[in-house]
């Protein structure tokens, strides 16, 4: 039976003298990470917590963010990453609904400070609390792999947010699966450039402590600093999400880096043009290209699909792999029956990485998870050798007179263009048709509606093509996992009429 301590501790002992942590000027070895972790445990414990307490954390990534992420689990306590976009009645919230009793943070906490028993400033009260702790102690014990280790609140794009309850056993699986997919060794580093609020920021942290792979930690995503990082400290793996992939190789053109050491770039989170893996295929020409699919849910992977970039021109390509070990994944139709290879339904996935629930929503937990399987939201096909093709989300496909348009197809055509950066497409209401195709559209240069609508035209059936394309200067509105909130581009245009799509 193992925990999320397991790693950690172990990696104490048999790579205690190993490079474990670069962060800025701070350097770490697996024997010191796992000594301050302790005495972290230790010092949580002084607060008066008990197994099974939330500990919340607001903060930037830095080595003592990695390490409350390892330590308040090892400690037999609850993670609660707080998205450090959110507003204060969002943070708010997650620290009420979780009740957590200590808050660590890097900032001013604000109204947060009245609803926690305790709040300890980084770094200052945190390298206190560490100090009252002393002693070597011992590892925690009667820790079960059942038993809650983290509640990661969803970005919320489709409504408030729901703390989703990963056990350690959730979180253990899914370090198996990141250490298959990547193969991460002794010789790797591993830098964390998502942020560690979420789990594609956390993904790696334990398959790195198995693997004796260093992790080297940003505090925020900028992509000159994260390739002057890659060239500094000879980094070979990182992930990101797809905006992050496509201003990484936007930057790496415009002023290039010794980026030799970089083997593999993943990504995650959310769709992916082709476009931007040819343009980092073309930056990174040495690097596999790697897409794992899942969702906060399965903590996080489901799928992988390894060497993209051998793939760019065929049809796999566009796929998101097959399932990790152990975990099933299935497409389903609205009763629950598995379809036939290439028909579209839902994609269903089962296996020890799949939550526990939602914290205190036995109504959501019940619609999510149903006969042991946890139902994506998200609309795919596979085929006959279980590969993985995603076409839109549930609630992101358009019905426009009878027809189904995927709103991923017509946004993956929009990125072809060589003006466009970023694109949302989503249904209007239309009262001839129900819905209308519209873009959201950010350019590079000065470009027209009906170039880029004319553009969809040589790719797109007549019905799948924008009826109208709306001009942006300013970024998309996201996600702290990088996904844009097609709920807040939406909203405006369905104010006032009956049938809205949230």
């Amino acid at each position: 039976m193992l925990s999320c301590a397991d790693p950690l501790w172990l990696a104490g002992k048999v790579s205690a003298g190993s490079l474990a942590v670069v962060c800025g000027d701070h350097h770490a070895t697996f024997g010191e990470l796992a000594d301050r972790c302790r005495r972290l445990g230790r010092g949580l414990a002084t607060l008066g917590l008990r197994p099974g307490d939330r500990v919340a954390v607001l903060a930037a990534n830095c080595h003592r963010y990695l390490e409350a992420h390892l330590a308040i689990p090892a400690a037999g306590l609850v993670v609660v990453p707080l998205n450090t976009r959110h507003a204060e009645p969002e943070l708010r919230y997650a620290v009420e609904h979780s009740g957590a009793r200590v808050l660590l943070t890097d900032r001013d906490p604000g109204s947060l400070a009245g609803i926690v028993e305790q709040v300890v400033d980084l770094p200052a009260g945190y390298e206190a609390l560490l100090a009252r702790a002393g002693g070597d102690g011992g590892p925690g014990s009667g820790i079960g792999e059942d038993d809650l280790a983290a509640l990661f609140y969803t970005g919320g794009t489709t409504g408030r947010s729901k703390g989703v309850m990963l056990s350690h056993r959730n979180l253990v699986a899914n370090s198996l699966h990141t250490l298959s997919a990547t193969g991460l060794d002794e010789r790797d580093r591993y830098l964390i450039a998502c942020p560690l609020f979420h789990v594609a920021g956390t993904s790696a942290v334990l398959s790195a402590l198995w693997a004796g792979a260093a992790q080297v930690v940003v505090p925020a995503f900028e992509p000159r600093r994260v390739l002057d990082l890659v060239e500094r400290e000879r980094v070979t793996v990182t992930l990101g999400v797809p905006t992050m992939v496509a201003a990484l190789a936007d930057e790496q053109e415009r002023d290039p880096r010794d980026v030799s050491s970089l083997r593999l770039l993943a990504h995650a989170g959310a769709p992916i043009a082709m476009d931007v893996l040819r343009r980092a295929h073309r930056a990174f020409p040495g690097c596999r290209l790697d897409h794992y699919y899942g969702a906060t849910e399965t903590a996080p992977m489901a799928t992988a699909l390894c060497h993209e970039e051998r793939m760019l021109d065929r049809p796999r390509g566009r796929s998101c792999g097959q399932p990790a070990p152990g975990v099933e994944v299935r497409v389903v139709d609205p009763t629950g029956r598995e379809v036939a290879p290439g028909q579209v339904g839902e994609v269903v996935v089962r296996g020890p990485n799949v939550m526990l629930g939602y914290w205190r929503d036995p109504e959501q937990t019940r619609l999510a998870l149903r006969d042991g399987w946890y139902h994506t939201g998200d609309l795919g096909h596979r085929d006959r050798e279980g590969f993985l093709f995603l076409v839109d989300r549930l609630k992101d496909m358009i019905v426009t007179g009878g027809e189904n348009v995927y709103s991923t197809e017509v946004e993956d055509v929009l990125h072809g263009h060589p003006e466009v950066v970023e694109a949302a497409v989503f249904g209007v209401p239309d009262g001839r048709w129900g819905e209308a195709v519209h873009a959201v559209v950010v350019a590079r240069g000065d470009v027209a509606p009906g170039e880029l609508i004319a553009h969809c035209r040589e790719h797109l059936a007549g019905y799948k093509v924008p009826k109208a394309v709306e001009l942006r200067r300013e970024p998309l509105p996201r996600s702290g996992p990088g996904k844009v909130l097609k709920r807040v581009l939406r909203e405006p245009y369905w104010a006032g009429h009956e049938t809205r799509i949230v």
